[in-house]
């Protein structure tokens, strides 16, 4: 426990600089807080994609690429010993963020051309019913870059040290239309 406090320290120092040089912002609520998300405007560059909604998502369309504020999300979940209990304090403040990701589009610059959003984890368990859709990493030097860089967030967010199976990032999208319908009210 000690050393997994220690990591979120030196995280909590790093982190601003982290947050410096990848352009993101915040998204606020309405009491100008900060929520758990942080985000920016990113063109896409993966292959084409088809919603469930039938939003198409192809190279360069403008999405919000959405970040966790993974150092404040693994100091609030330190509490919790059971694995469950972790997942679930996860999708609730995820899903308390994204009425506000709503209103971030809607007052943004470049809302009406804003495809929808995009993200990239190995935590993605109930992501679903968040509204969701995961997709695979198919090239296969970006989807290992991308799981050691995201191993050190899921051993951190795990109770345990000894991890029995990694499981591999995913792209996950939502499109602005699904996502306005689920949590633009």
């Amino acid at each position: 426990m000690k050393f997994k406090q220690y990591c979120l320290t030196t995280w909590s120092i790093i982190d601003p600089l982290y947050f410096r040089f990848t352009r993101l912002h915040y998204v606020e609520k309405a009491t100008g807080e900060n929520t758990i998300m942080r985000v920016r405007l990113t063109k896409y560059k993966g292959r084409n994609i088809v919603l469930s909604d039938g939003t198409r998502i192809y190279k360069n369309d403008i999405l919000i690429k959405i970040h966790l504020h993974n150092v404040e999300l693994l100091k609030q979940i330190q509490g919790y010993d059971n694995e469950l209990r972790r997942a679930l304090m996860i999708y609730k403040t995820v899903k308390e963020s994204l009425p506000f990701i709503v209103r971030h589009i809607q007052i943004h610059d470049h809302g009406n051309k804003i495809k929808g959003l995009i993200g990239i984890t190995m935590l993605y368990k109930g992501c679903h019913k968040l509204g969701f859709e995961t997709y695979s990493i198919t090239n296969p030097f970006y989807k290992y870059f991308k799981k050691a860089a995201l191993l050190p967030i899921y051993l951190l967010s795990s109770s345990s040290m000894v991890i029995k199976e990694v499981p591999s990032p995913v792209y996950l999208f939502m499109s602005k239309d699904h996502l306005i319908n689920q949590y633009g009210k």
